[in-house]
Formats: structure tokens, sequence, C-alpha cells
């Protein structure tokens, strides 16, 4: 089904409820396997997360990075990461405002599987990232328990009008995503986050929740498992043309 709604208007709106149940539980330990990928690869870099949101991630990269920059293209969202005190900027992930060669470290989550051109934002990220830099990229994954949960469930609501069907979203698969890296990103690793999570209502059950996040940061590195994450993350680095 065609998205009803252009993705600023859905994140703005998403925006007033986004942090609701973001701060405990499921979505915080989401965050937190997400983020422990990127704070080894950031100290005293420069470092910059598109899609930044509210600012939840680069709030935890900011202290040990040389510099930390955020872009999103909600004005709703921007506005919590400036909250934060956050050095964040307007724009898509199509047309980053930045210089070549500007960044040691790019990454983002959750945002590339709702971008439409995506061979141009892969472009854009790796055009603003230098040489021997790494870039950690996350997609939804077709071949995930969270596909199919998603597939029987139906799209989530996002306020009391909205919800995910209004927006644009690609599952790919690890040879999709392969299939159209640039020539000068080079794939050097792999991470899976939810392998084993359906749905996550899971971490809401007394007991069950500590021992699904245990199986989860366990599967999260995975040799095979990890490609079942329905977000499948690729870490890449940019090799000289």
């Amino acid at each position: 089904m065609k998205p009803s709604r252009d993705n600023e208007s859905y994140y703005d709106e998403f925006a007033n409820w986004y942090e609701n149940e973001r701060h405990d539980g499921y979505h915080a330990f989401i965050d937190r396997l997400e983020s422990d990928l990127i704070l080894p690869l950031s100290p005293n870099k420069d470092v910059l997360e598109v899609g930044c949101g509210t600012g939840l991630i680069l709030d935890k990269i900011q202290p040990v990075a040389g510099r930390a920059v955020g872009i999103d293209l909600s004005d709703g969202m921007l506005e919590g990461a400036r909250k934060r005190g956050l050095e964040v900027y307007k724009s898509d992930a199509c047309s980053l405002p930045f210089e070549d060669e500007t960044f040691d470290l790019v990454y983002s989550f959750k945002v590339l599987a709702h971008v439409e051109d995506i061979d141009t934002a892969l472009a854009e990220m790796s055009r603003v990232t230098r040489p021997g830099g790494k870039l950690v990229l996350e997609f939804y994954n077709r071949a995930s328990l969270r596909y199919a949960a998603k597939r029987l469930a139906g799209p989530g609501k996002i306020s009391k009008k909205t919800d995910e069907g209004a927006v644009f979203t690609r599952w790919d698969t690890k040879e999709s995503i392969v299939e159209r890296l640039p020539k000068e990103l080079v794939p050097v690793d792999w991470a899976g986050v939810r392998v084993l999570t359906p749905s996550a209502g899971f971490h809401r059950v007394p007991g069950l929740a500590s021992l699904l996040q245990r199986a989860e940061t366990k599967a999260r590195d995975h040799q095979w498992l990890r490609f079942l994450g329905g977000f499948l993350v690729i870490v890449l680095e940019k090799r000289s043309t």
C-alpha cells in the first residue's frame, strides 16, 4: 500500500509519543544493544548519526566522541535532541549538509528502511565519511521473526490517529544490502538486533523479559543467529578508490 503522507510530517507527529516508553523496558534495551555497537568506535572521533530522532543514542555517544553530530528531517524530533544540548541539524539522509570526508564514523538506526531513495542515501553517507572510517547501518530484515510478526499483526500505532502504515517501509535481505553498496564501502562485520523476540510485548512479561535480554545480547553477535535479527546491522569500512 502506498504511504499516505510524507516522512517529515509522519515523524513530527510521532515525536509527541516517541519517548513515552523509551526509557526502560524493551525500547531502552534495544537502544542499548545498538549504542553498544557504536561506543567502542567513537572515542575521540568525529561522529554523525543519520536520523538521530530525539537524541537518545547520540546523547550516549557525545561524551566520548571528539564531535558528535546528528541530523533528522523532523522538527519535532530535533526539538527533543536540542533540549539535550546536542549538535543537530535539519536534513534528510539523501542530502547531508556536510563537506566531503568530514566524519570518522557514520551510523544510522531504524531510519534507512524508511528512505525510499536508499542508493542516494548510501552514497551521501559514504561521501561524508573519511577514507578508513566506519559506517554502521541498520536495515529491516525480511528473514526475521519481526518481519513475520509484523505481517501477522499489522502496523502499530504511533499516535491516536496514525499507524506505521503511513510511512514508506522497505524490508531487505543480507544479499540485497550488499548488492547496493557503493564500491568503496567494504563489509567488515554484521550484527543482529532483536533476533529472538517476535513481539515487544514479550518484554513486559515478568521473568521472561530478563531471560530474553540475556538471550538477545548473545544472539546479536552470534556467528549465524545475528543474520536473523529483525534489525540487521552491517559494519562497513570506507576504502580509498
